[in-house]
């Protein structure tokens, strides 16, 4: 049976509205046919795309144990800033060990949905080496941050994911945003960062949760923006 303390949104409630928000934003480009075009370039039906969308913010709130790393300590600290962004962290005390996690929304969902989209549109070469680029950019800047775990700027990975897509194919661009963003920052900045959980003093170290999922999710969001735009101006 799971603690009742290891499932939480890894983002504080002004944050999380500010996602819900975002989100809102893309549900109503349907209004302008904008979603439509988005849903045809991305290979997914447009009620897929709008549930995929809710269920990795929604689904950011469930953390799935996969393993324990024994502490000596543990932070009692409520809530950490990191590059002016306040992620939630549970208030546990008794906890003598970190539970290593999967997120459900910033993790699991997004790995379905890529691996959708790689065999959908065969981007498998291009994704690898995307992948590969995003996931260098985001190992340089991501660092271990006590009583968090592993955090990096909001922005860097949307930004890193532009570029890369863009430079590897505009016809792919979509997908590609997706996939590089998704893959490329649990890989660059959870993965790679493993051996440097234990010793932070993280009660929940998530993989694709606080401090990487908001960078995930915008990233996403991104993606459906700029396959849009990018359909409609057609």
């Amino acid at each position: 049976m799971a603690p009742s303390g290891l499932h939480y949104f890894p983002v504080t409630l002004p944050f999380l509205l500010l996602l819900l928000a975002l989100l809102a934003l893309i549900v109503g480009m349907a209004a302008m046919r904008l979603l439509r075009y988005a849903s045809v370039s991305m290979g997914i039906s447009l009620p897929s795309l709008s549930a995929i969308l809710a269920l990795s913010l929604l689904g950011s709130y469930v953390n799935i144990p996969v393993a324990y790393l024994p502490e000596r300590e543990t932070t009692t600290l409520a809530h950490i800033s990191f590059f002016g962004v306040a992620y939630a962290i549970p208030m546990v005390h008794e906890w003598a060990a970190t539970v290593v996690a999967v997120n459900l929304g910033g993790a699991l969902i997004p790995v379905a949905v890529s691996l959708y989209l790689m065999a959908k549109h065969r981007l498998f070469g291009l994704s690898a080496l995307g992948v590969a680029i995003v996931a260098t950019v985001c190992h340089f800047v991501a660092r271990p941050v006590p009583g968090l775990g592993i955090a990096e700027p909001v922005l860097v990975p949307a930004a890193a994911t532009a570029f890369v897509a863009l430079l590897l194919s505009r016809r792919h661009a979509a997908p590609l945003a997706y996939v590089c963003g998704s893959l490329g920052t649990l890989i660059g900045a959870d993965l790679l960062n493993l051996d440097k959980i234990q010793g932070l003093g993280a009660p929940v170290a998530s993989i694709g949760g606080a401090g990487t999922f908001d960078g995930i999710f915008v990233t996403g969001l991104l993606a459906v923006l700029y396959a849009g735009l990018v359909r409609y101006a057609r």
